[in-house]
């Protein structure tokens, strides 16, 4: 329950809902327990009435039940006649029948009004449920969004998916029916008890008997319930995730024949779910018949004590109270019943929630500290810059240094896995520095607002991402606040040389795309990425291999729009291909981390180090592509 403590807030902000409903349960069991009151009263008037008129020794005549009586005090009515004529044995029968047919519309009466006050009960806490679980999933989604790249790295897209849609579902059930049935139980058993006791105390005490044991039923296996609905959500986890990667990876799986490996996996997984649902199943089937056995058994010592008081003469003990009683424990039936219910609805809550707080709990490592409100200019400094990466250890920056003035172009080139990627990371403030500093407009990065920062950075990386939305809708995300005008879109879409193919399509800008933007090839998608970097117009441009997709010829009309568009603004292109960085105002070539040489592209050609191989590896290449 320690897990469930963090919904109270939320209880909190709905509590007039939540005591109106509580009041609502009130008056529905208040409205059930009087009812076998009325039960009691019309079997002993007609047993009485019986008595007069067959004459049995010491009959005497009914009299007019207290419910009739105090109902019709309050009505005004006047029944004399009636009252009157159960003094008779002629006539004690049809006027004790009249009475006892008013007893049962006053029994009707008290079914209609516990019903009404029961929908008024749903409709309150039920749907206080529906709006917490609305509210936790915001709320959970907020805090995704949140927290930094790391941590998706560290947990799979399907087990975050399923903590915000499994894990609250069954955290909304601990917050509707488990809480509702929990108090309706609760005030039920208080009504009960106090008509019970008030009526005999004696016959109560036995009717209560085996509720004990069964409370000691429940605390046994309410542990082993919450270590099995924890297996249970950890599985489901597992599951989503398999399915996850198989949908998003299809065209691989077909590519290589493997659908067969990725179903047979798909398939143990959901065998061993179904192997602990059945575990689970199994403790919850206890519930349920051990409940109805010793409810059984109280009604079975209800008919047997009472009977034998009821022969033994017993003055304070009637048939219309077994009756009475026989009611009342078959009115605590269902609420005991629901008892394992609701326990094992709360223990799968607990469980789901504690997942939940593992996430809610989690802070991101990137966040604002202290920060100093600033209009990014774009100059950008990396002074002695060391990264690692925390969770695999791989230094990628090693004492890097380099100033990027406002306006001016920084290209950096090197082979796969030189850091080049991490700079960009970097300067987007995706990570921290582990060593040095980075500082933009001469301020250290941690203290520009997050917000400010990235709304100041027009930025395409590597692993090119759409949204399922129509490509004018992806290209308008790159920009803050208004909605653009599709004037501004084409604009962006021609800087990024991708208008004259999106025009080809028969639904042009509102062509919707598939998932990750699979309707579009890779070269067209990265153009896209391109031009929602360009349509905000950011005073930092960060091109992290933009250009990898597509052939040298559109690559060189790309880049010469692109040198119109980051007039005035700091670029840093990233690029193994010298042909994408050799126009930069300064180009650094990194290798394992470190800066190995720097300069413009011609000083670097004359120094045939490192960027002078590379250069002529690339032409090399083109020259056999040529000639193929």
């Amino acid at each position: 329950m320690r897990a469930l403590a963090t919904l109270n807030p939320y209880f909190w902000h709905y509590r007039w809902r939540f005591l109106l409903g509580i009041g609502f349960i009130v008056l529905s069991n208040l409205f059930g327990v009087y009812a076998p009151r009325v039960v009691r009263e019309a079997i002993d008037l007609m047993a009485a009435a019986v008595r007069l008129h067959d004459g049995a020794s010491g009959a005497t005549a009914p009299e007019l039940p207290p419910m009739l009586h105090d109902w019709l005090g309050w009505t005004g009515l006047d029944l004399n006649g009636l009252v009157a004529g159960l003094a008779t044995p002629v006539g004690v029968v049809r006027n004790a029948t009249a009475l006892a047919a008013l007893l049962a519309g006053l029994y009707l009466a008290f079914a209609l009004l516990r019903g009404l006050f029961t929908f008024f009960m749903r409709q309150t806490i039920i749907v206080m449920s529906r709006l917490i679980e609305y509210d936790l999933k915001n709320s959970i989604f907020d805090h995704y969004q949140r927290l930094d790249r790391a941590f998706y790295k560290r947990n799979s897209t399907g087990d975050l998916m399923n903590r915000i849609s499994e894990d609250v579902s069954q955290v909304r059930m601990y917050l509707g029916p488990a809480v509702m049935y929990t108090i309706n139980l609760v005030v039920l058993f208080v009504l009960c008890i106090a008509f019970m006791l008030h009526v005999n105390p004696r016959l109560t005490l036995w009717t209560l008997l085996p509720l004990p044991v069964m409370s000691v039923l429940i605390y046994l296996v309410s542990d082993l319930v919450n270590r099995r609905s924890m297996a249970v959500q950890e599985q489901q986890s597992r599951l989503s995730t398999l399915a996850q990667e198989t949908f998003s990876g299809i065209r691989v799986l077909k590519a290589y024949a493997r659908e067969s490996v990725a179903a047979d996996r798909y398939a143990d997984a959901a065998r061993e779910y179904r192997k602990r649902s059945l575990d689970q199943a199994r403790v919850d089937a206890l519930f349920m018949p051990a409940i109805m056995l010793l409810i059984g058994l109280s009604t079975t010592l209800t008919i047997f004590i009472g009977g034998m008081m009821v022969v033994n003469g017993d003055p304070t003990v009637t048939v219309g109270n077994i009756a009475e009683f026989v009611i009342y424990v078959n009115m605590l039936t269902w609420p005991f019943a629901s008892v394992g219910w609701v326990t094992s609805l709360t223990q799968h809550a607990a469980a789901s929630m504690q997942r939940i707080n593992e996430f809610l709990a989690q802070e991101p490592a990137i966040r604002d500290e202290q920060p100093v409100p600033h209009e990014v200019r774009g100059a950008i400094t990396f002074d002695q810059v060391s990264f690692t990466y925390p969770d695999t250890g791989i230094k990628a920056l090693d004492r890097v240094s380099f100033q990027v003035p406002v306006g001016s172009t920084l290209a950096i080139t090197g082979h796969t896995g030189s850091g080049k990627s991490t700079i960009a990371e970097l300067i987007a403030r995706f990570h921290d520095a582990t060593g040095g500093e980075v500082r933009i407009d001469g301020l250290p990065i941690r203290s520009i607002p997050l917000t400010a920062l990235r709304r100041a950075i027009g930025y395409v990386p590597q692993d090119v991402f759409l949204f399922s939305d129509s490509i004018s809708g992806n290209i308008a995300f790159g920009t803050h606040g208004a909605s653009p005008d599709p004037a501004q879109v084409q604009r962006a879409a021609m800087a990024a040389q991708v208008h004259a193919n999106i025009t080809t399509f028969p639904e042009g800008y509102d062509t919707v795309l598939g998932e990750r933007g699979i309707t579009l090839s890779g070269g067209q998608k990265q153009r896209v990425s391109i031009a929602r970097a360009l349509i905000g117009r950011p005073r930092i441009l960060l091109f992290d291999d933009p250009l990898s997709a597509v052939d040298t010829a559109t690559e060189e009309a790309i880049l010469n729009e692109l040198k119109r568009e980051m007039q005035g603004r700091t670029t840093v292109i990233i690029s193994h291909r010298i042909s994408a960085v050799q126009r930069a105002d300064h180009i650094l070539v990194l290798e394992h981390g470190r800066v190995v040489e720097e300069g413009r592209h011609e000083e670097l050609l004359a120094r045939e180090g490192h960027y002078a191989q590379l250069h002529a590896q690339q032409l090399l290449e083109e020259h056999r592509t040529g000639m193929e």
